[in-house]
């Protein structure tokens, strides 16, 4: 396997449009690296400027020590999967995996060994004499998967691969991509695997670290974990986590020896003294404040610090917890909850919640930059 190395990557159309503005990128040798972002950020195309499929206007790429500007895709070392599978609909399974190494002139037990191996590794051996046709879009989807395992590239690309399948399919795939790169660090040959969604629940669940786009510029690469609980501005604050982040503007006050932040339908929450000194310098200046959903509870009656009073206006059930909306004002804040004993007859009723403000977020109001990482 190989790391992959992008050094200041700009995509520009000859209608003067600027795609990817001087992407800088580390990917190690055997990560698994997630692309993420909302449609027209330019993940798919930063991945098809590493496949070869898209020319690169200024800027290098490297693949392991190897500057890869000018190489054409099939000397590149890598493998992708695309989102429709581009499966041979008249070849069978077996011939569909074979193809490449054919085309490489393998010796023929060479590729019957490499096939019969990825189709073990993927549980589709009972499949290998079908026809695309005869498979439903997830057996179709891991022999696309398989056909890229037995090249045995430097990179694996995948181009949002479960997007035409269904919720539960695209769950069971996941978890399969997920086991195949484990199985190949495991072996001893870790793959480099380079995976594009736009779905952040495949990211959280299938990255070593996460990349967030947003129009062509990096917003921030880190950790699943770190991402979520330390986003570097708004932007990603907002698309990480479902729902989304409570935002509200604000105004940091001074009251007394404490920090306070006023919220904009006139209400105070109190800072921890702990995450204070970082906001010194923000005093009566605008900010938006963040908590994420899991951090507002109800307040108990022992309760008397940063509590909102909100009106109950929809509750989602999604199971094992529901996602309820408050007005609070002319805002509106979602709580998660595992609590069963609200439900749609309460809609309309008055609650105390109480704000676990050592989760909370603080966003530069021009900037967006967080300005506490976690305050």
């Amino acid at each position: 396997m190989a790391n992959v190395s992008l050094r200041k990557v700009v995509k520009s159309y000859s209608n003067g449009f600027k795609a990817v503005h001087g992407i800088d990128l580390d990917i190690q040798d055997g990560e698994f690296m997630v692309f993420v972002g909302p449609s027209g950020c330019a993940k798919s195309t930063t991945l098809r400027m590493i496949a070869g499929l898209e020319d690169i206007t200024t800027g290098e790429i490297y693949i392991g020590n190897t500057m890869v500007n000018n190489l054409p895709a099939k000397e590149r070392g890598i493998a992708m999967v695309f989102q429709n599978y581009a499966l041979y609909p008249h070849k069978t399974v077996f011939d569909n995996m074979a193809f490449g190494l054919k085309m490489q002139r393998c010796p023929k037990d060479e590729i019957k060994r490499r096939v019969e191996d990825a189709a073990e590794k993927l549980e589709i051996t009972d499949l290998l004499e079908r026809k695309p046709k005869e498979m439903s879009g997830g057996q179709r989807q891991r022999v696309a998967v398989g056909r890229a395992i037995v090249r045995k590239p430097e990179v694996f690309l995948f181009d949002e691969p479960l997007s035409n399948l269904d919720a539960k399919l695209r769950v069971t795939m996941r978890v399969k991509i997920a086991q195949l790169h484990r199985t190949l660090k495991e072996e001893g040959s870790p793959a480099t695997m380079i995976y594009v969604t736009h779905d952040q629940t495949e990211a959280l669940t299938l990255g070593d670290r996460i990349c967030v786009l947003n129009h062509g510029k990096i917003m921030q690469v880190d950790t699943p974990a770190n991402i979520y609980n330390y986003p570097k501005n708004k932007f990603v604050a907002s698309f990480i986590g479902s729902p989304s982040m409570n935002l509200i503007d604000a105004v940091i006050r001074k009251a007394g020896n404490d920090i306070v932040i006023e919220i904009d339908f006139g209400k105070q929450v109190r800072i921890p003294l702990e995450k204070q000194m970082n906001l010194l310098a923000q005093i009566n200046k605008p900010v938006c404040f963040g908590i994420r959903p899991e951090h507002i509870m109800f307040a108990s009656v022992e309760d008397k610090e940063n509590i909102l009073h909100g009106v109950l206006t929809n509750i989602e059930n999604m199971g094992n917890e529901k996602n309820l909306y408050f007005n609070i004002g002319a805002r509106e804040l979602i709580m998660r909850a595992v609590a069963q004993d609200v439900t749609l007859s309460d809609i309309g009723s008055i609650y105390s919640l109480k704000i676990d403000t050592s989760f909370c977020h603080l966003f530069d109001f021009y900037t967006e930059e967080n300005l506490s990482h976690r305050c």
